[in-house]
């Protein structure tokens, strides 16, 4: 079920809002844009309503600051304009649609059912996470390396998923990868809420990027969270005091698998001379493929150098 981040001081308008939505969307409603925006970074919700006067300029700037955001700025935002206002003045920067105040009623399914249409014909979004895709990933890396921006770069890969996935079936499969990165962008943007970046490549494989000195503390904290939270909460309880699951591997024969674990490569623009983005992302996967070798979830970090200044 798609989730619908309601924003609004008003009780009418509220309540017209969930009156209509209740039975085909997830609604969360918040008085102000302050603590709506601590969900937002953490689960990464399908839309936003929000009753919004075109003079309360400290929300206008907070929404725009979140659209500037490149983990942001395709997350749809539906503004409810009051009766009175004047829309020649009205500035779409922040809102990709608005409806008054007069028309909730009658047009506020078919507004959202449209806003999240639109959201869901981006290729560039994951819709099991809601995460950007491979061409935002790498669009995202490009522009740091043309402008000579000094980061750091995270490959997160999930160990033995798919023996988990067939075992346990394909749902909770999916809930282990929303779950998996709604953890990677919560505790990412807690620790760096400007300038980080979190994407879903795909399947179980997540990448982060972030400043240097951020990385190491980040990634330990990843897995710390993926091993207290995701086993505890989708494992059976006879799997996790056994401490592993049969289930079938590639070769379709019955095998006994560890509990899933999560390995983290991380290299950054200081091990090497990069032009291109598939050149860091290749040195990245390395470190991933490194880690897989350690048992149980950890990250292992690329401690190269470059062999010439530029």
């Amino acid at each position: 079920m798609n989730t619908i981040v309601v924003v609004s001081q008003y009780i009418i308008s509220t309540n017209i809002i969930e009156g209509v939505l209740k039975n085909l969307y997830k609604t969360l409603v918040f008085s102000k844009i302050e603590p709506a925006l601590d969900y937002i970074y953490n689960s990464m919700p399908d839309l936003i309503i929000i009753a919004i006067n075109m003079d309360d300029f400290f929300t206008i700037n907070i929404l725009n600051n979140l659209k500037k955001d490149p983990m942001f700025n395709q997350l749809p935002v539906l503004a409810v304009l009051p009766n009175q206002f004047d829309i020649s003045r009205w500035d779409p920067t922040f809102a990709e649609d608005y409806i008054w105040e007069t028309d909730l009623e009658r047009e506020i399914l078919a507004r959202v059912n449209l806003c999240i249409l639109r959201s869901n014909r981006v290729v560039e979004i994951n819709p099991l996470t809601r995460l950007p895709g491979n061409i935002s990933i790498n669009r995202q890396i490009q522009y740091r390396l043309d402008k000579g921006e000094g980061f750091a770069f995270a490959y997160a890969d999930l160990d033995y998923f798919k023996p988990f996935n067939d075992y346990y079936g394909f749902s909770r499969g999916d809930e282990v990868i929303k779950m998996t990165g709604r953890l990677i962008l919560n505790i990412v943007k807690n620790k760096q809420p400007n300038n980080s970046f979190i994407g879903h490549i795909g399947g179980d494989d997540f990448i982060f990027i972030m400043d240097l000195n951020f990385i190491e503390e980040t990634s330990q904290e990843i897995v710390d969270a993926f091993d207290k939270i995701i086993i505890s909460t989708l494992y059976n309880p006879e799997d996790r005091i056994r401490d592993c699951i049969e289930s079938i591997d590639r070769q379709n024969r019955v095998r006994t698998f560890p509990i899933m674990g999560i390995s983290i490569g991380i290299t950054n623009t200081e091990t090497g001379t990069f032009s291109h983005y598939g050149e860091i992302t290749e040195r990245a996967s390395e470190m991933k493929k490194y880690a897989k070798q350690f048992k149980g979830s950890c990250y292992r970090l690329d401690k190269r150098k470059k062999l010439f200044a530029q």
